[in-house]
């Protein structure tokens, strides 16, 4: 039977009216744009300081499984109590029809309450600048999700008569898909179970992303649901006598269309199709890789072999699904000149002896399964195999770019030769032992090689030389190094007045250029002592030979935290930016720092352009301008000591006083310089920026932020050598966002602290500065007293010396008490000044998305009661009655 049109429209348009003729539908409005409110703008939106509605997606499953029931409770059930479905059922409609309609008006109802919660999205464009794609998909997800659910809600309606029975029905039922992966941990299936959830098939689109997959599973329930609330319906017609083989008979079919629906979702989670609507175009391959792929040549075929493990723990199951379906797209492009090979690798098996030929060793990746913390070998590494070369990536994090790992090692191995990267011998020990991160990371595009400095350095061996803390080197060394750079051979330095990443083991910072050369003594004092640091280790012959500057003993701060998750680190935990409007933090005009979104240096120096150097300088990461400058004294705690280098160990001082200069601190820079002495090399003042934590966290992912201190460091070599090629999609990544209006408010604040800190340690300096100049008055009076003897007089100098500096010594303490109470005062209150803020805009945030609907309800309340008022005969009004009894 054709289904009707007219019809369908005319069911929708009944129960639509009816929902909002109460109190009831604008109230279920109201409590649900509130809860989602709430949900959205809790205290971890603002820890996380990201434009999104990443706290609303995560709890939205939960909030649909009250909300839903309570749309749908009274399709079905008002009608039967009423007794209004059996006039309904013999009006010229069929069961479809009414069906269809009756849905198409609790989705439309539905629909205006999502319209309503869009005040969300308001809040979001007041706070910052968020991805419109991502909010476009959310939303949808949010739409489609609902729509499924709405399904099994209005079956809920279909088996009862009671209202609130149906709403608790509705419940149980709309928790199966919410609540499966949980049930699955009871059952011992969680890994199995949890990818039917709702929360898992939605974790897609609040990424920005529209899956096929996902589409596919809400659809399939929702005609899965709505064929079941045929079935009901139509419950009706069946002969008493065949009931229970009819129930049996449609119970079959009912099964049989779900296999079908599952089947189609799975299907559609083994093609991986999906439109990517995030502005950067993440999750879509990009116009570099396409190029490498239509450019590889038929007569030296490539091969990807990808070593995988079936199962994988849930946190890596998105990863193993996105490098799969990555494999199939590059199998695709590459056609005969690429081929993919998938092998499933058990543990101790002939597939996992064959990974670790090759290199690739299961990961140890700590899970809870069943209920249980444990750990799982993982298998999700590759080899990429030509005729020239081969490279090995061992395992594929959750941090870890997928494309640009597969996409690099491709056209690595499609070149003939490799360009050749020199790591040079300092203290820091890059290839001393075991290797740096940084050296197992070049290995992957480069060849890389040691390079002494304790003769001189052959720039022909090698295309760019890595010199790593060079301010330790001997006074030969440092000649050979600068010969180096007069060549005008690409130079890429990193030295730190502070370098974190040189202590040994937690005992404090031993390599500072400040502090002298490590020795090689015994525990016992043997052992010959090792040469002193070249021009005392503030190289200064290397930044005259390149045009710069450099303290060797200052470290730059930055008030600068868009994290409030990690507001405890120091202010010299310098975060670089994009969203740092008052500097140009990263340079926008240079490749390498072009694309960069987000950078952290820890306690990093400053470099400057020599007054009178013709060297081109060009800053590449520079702080913000709620920074400055301390001196060595200022942070430095001179307590500890090394126990195994039988060193003094410095610490960092746990609340220096800092003072904002109000400028510009760059803490990398590219210089350039043509003719004699040529120059071309990049400076950067920090080296913890390339320790090994920033390489292991961009491959495993455990932070909730991402920082580009690798593809910092990768963009220089790349650009220093002069291949240039994967520079735009290594810097592929979401947009630095955060809440603007959030971090300018909290700027006022702090700058006003900092001014009162000020202020307050002013204050004790004059305070201080008073009692010297009473003691100096004291004693000038004493030498000025003729009447005296100098015996008398000598010893009344002494006993007043004594007497003042036992006052001053306890007047400093006091002054210095107070002022350090003034100060944690200052700090307490701009701390209740940021939460009251927070408060403030949550405050509004989930009050303000109420008021449309509040105002909409009582606008139709209004018209309403005066439309009934116009319809009443003027013979009936109260009023009028009252008038005519007064003229009897």
């Amino acid at each position: 039977m054709q289904l009707r049109k007219r019809v369908i429209q005319s069911i929708f348009k009944r129960n639509f009216a009816s929902y909002f003729s109460g109190v009831l539908g604008y109230l279920f409005i109201v409590v649900f744009v509130v809860l989602g409110g709430a949900l959205a703008f809790n205290a971890r939106f603002f820890t996380g300081n990201t434009p999104s509605l990443d706290q609303l997606s995560q709890w939205y499953p939960v909030l649909l499984l009250f909300f839903i029931p309570a749309v749908t409770m009274s399709v079905w059930a008002e009608e039967k109590k009423m007794g209004t479905d059996e006039l309904l059922f013999t009006m010229p409609a069929s069961e479809k029809e009414i069906l269809l309609g009756k849905y198409a008006a609790v989705l439309a109802v539905y629909s205006v309450a999502l319209v309503f919660s869009m005040a969300h999205v308001m809040v979001l464009m007041f706070l910052g600048n968020p991805d419109w794609g991502l909010i476009a998909t959310t939303y949808f997800g949010y739409w489609i999700a609902g729509a499924a659910l709405l399904s099994a809600g209005m079956l809920a309606s279909l088996l009862t008569s009671n209202m609130t029975v149906a709403f608790v029905v509705g419940i149980l039922l709309c928790g199966i898909p919410v609540f499966i992966g949980n049930l699955g941990n009871l059952l011992g299936l969680g890994d199995t179970l949890n990818q039917f959830s709702l929360a898992e098939q939605f974790r897609d689109f609040g990424m920005g992303v529209v899956p096929l997959t996902g589409v596919l599973y809400f659809v399939s329930l929702t005609v899965l649901m709505l064929y079941l609330n045929y079935v009901v319906m139509t419950r009706r017609h069946w002969q008493t006598k065949r009931e229970p083989s009819m129930a049996t008979q449609f119970a079959i079919r009912a099964v049989s269309v779900a296999a079908v629906l599952g089947c189609a979702t799975a299907w559609a989670g083994y093609s991986a199709l999906r439109v990517d609507a995030t502005s950067q175009r993440l999750f879509s391959l990009s116009p570099t890789t396409k190029s490498i792929l239509a450019k590889l040549e038929s007569e030296r075929p490539i091969e990807i072999q990808a070593f995988l493990s079936p199962e994988v723990p849930r946190e890596y199951t998105e990863t193993r699904k996105r490098l799969v379906g990555l494999l199939r797209q590059f199998d695709e492009l590459g056609g005969k000149n690429l081929a993919v090979r998938y092998v499933d690798v058990e543990p101790f098996s002939p597939q996992a002896e064959e990974a670790e030929h090759f290199g690739i060793e299961p990961v140890q990746v700590m899970t809870e399964r069943d209920g249980r913390r444990s750990e799982v070998d993982v298998y999700l590494g590759a080899v990429v195999i030509s005729s020239y070369d081969k490279v090995v990536v061992p395992f594929f994090g959750k941090g870890l770019p997928i494309e640009y790992e597969l996409t690099r090692s491709i056209q690595t191995v499609a070149s003939e030769e490799r360009h050749t990267v020199g790591v040079l011998s300092t203290d820091a020990g890059l290839m001393s032992g075991s290797d740096w991160q940084i050296v197992e990371e070049l290995r992957k595009q480069y060849d890389v090689e040691e390079v002494s400095a304790s003769s001189e350095i052959n720039a022909e061996k090698f295309d760019v030389l890595l010199a790593v803390m060079p301010s330790s080197l001997t006074e030969s060394e440092m000649d050979n190094l600068v010969n180096y750079a007069k060549t005008g051979s690409p130079l890429l330095v990193f030295d730190d007045p502070f370098p974190l990443t040189l202590g040994s083991n937690g005992f404090g910072v031993t390599g500072a250029p400040r502090q002298p050369k490590r020795g090689h003594s015994s525990m016992m004092g043997g052992g010959s002592p090792s040469e002193s640091k070249a021009d005392g280790g503030k190289a200064t012959r290397l930044l005259n030979a390149l045009g710069l500057r450099w303290q060797y003993d200052a470290v730059v701060f930055d008030m600068n935290n868009p994290h409030p998750e990690f507001a405890m680190l120091p202010a010299e935990y310098v975060f670089v930016t994009r969203q740092q409007t008052d500097s140009e933090s990263f340079n926008r005009d240079d490749e390498i720092t072009r694309g960069l979104q987000e950078l952290i240096a820890l306690y990093p120096g400053e470099v400057r352009a020599a007054n009178d150097s013709d060297t081109q300088f060009e800053p590449l990461l520079q702080t913000g301008r709620e920074s400055g400058v301390l001196r060595w004294e200022e942070f430095v705690d001179d307590s500890g000591f090394n126990m195994f280098t039988m060193q003094a160990a410095v610490n960092p001082r746990q609340n220096p006083f800092r003072v904002i200069d109000a400028n510009t601190h760059t803490i990398a820079a590219k210089v350039t310089r043509e003719g004699d002495n040529s120059v071309n090399a990049i400076f950067v003042a920090d080296v913890d920026m390339i320790s090994d934590f920033f390489f292991q966290e961009r491959n495993l992912g455990n932070l909730s932020m991402k920082f580009d201190n690798v593809t910092f460091v990768l963009n220089a070599v790349d650009s220093l050598v002069g291949d240039t090629s994967f520079l735009e999609l290594r810097s592929r990544r979401p947009a630095h966002r955060t809440l603007v209006r959030v971090e300018e408010q909290k700027r006022e604040f702090l700058e006003a602290a900092n001014e009162a800190e000020r202020k307050a340690d002013q204050a004790a300096e004059k305070e201080l500065e008073l009692r010297r100049e009473q003691l100096s008055k004291r004693v000038k009076e004493i030498q000025e007293n003729e009447d005296l003897d100098p015996i008398a007089k000598a010893q009344m100098l002494r006993q007043a010396q004594e007497a003042e500096q036992k006052r001053m010594t306890l007047a400093e303490a006091q002054i210095e008490q107070e002022k350090n109470d003034q100060i944690r005062k200052i700090r307490a209150t701009t701390n209740r000044q940021i939460r009251k803020l927070e408060s403030n805009i949550r405050l509004w945030s989930v009050g303000l998305p109420a008021i449309p609907a509040l105002a909409l309800g009582l606008f139709v309340f209004v018209q309403r009661s005066k439309d009934e008022r116009n319809n009443v005969l003027d013979s009936r009004r109260r009023d009028r009655s009252s008038d005519d009894s007064n003229v009897h």
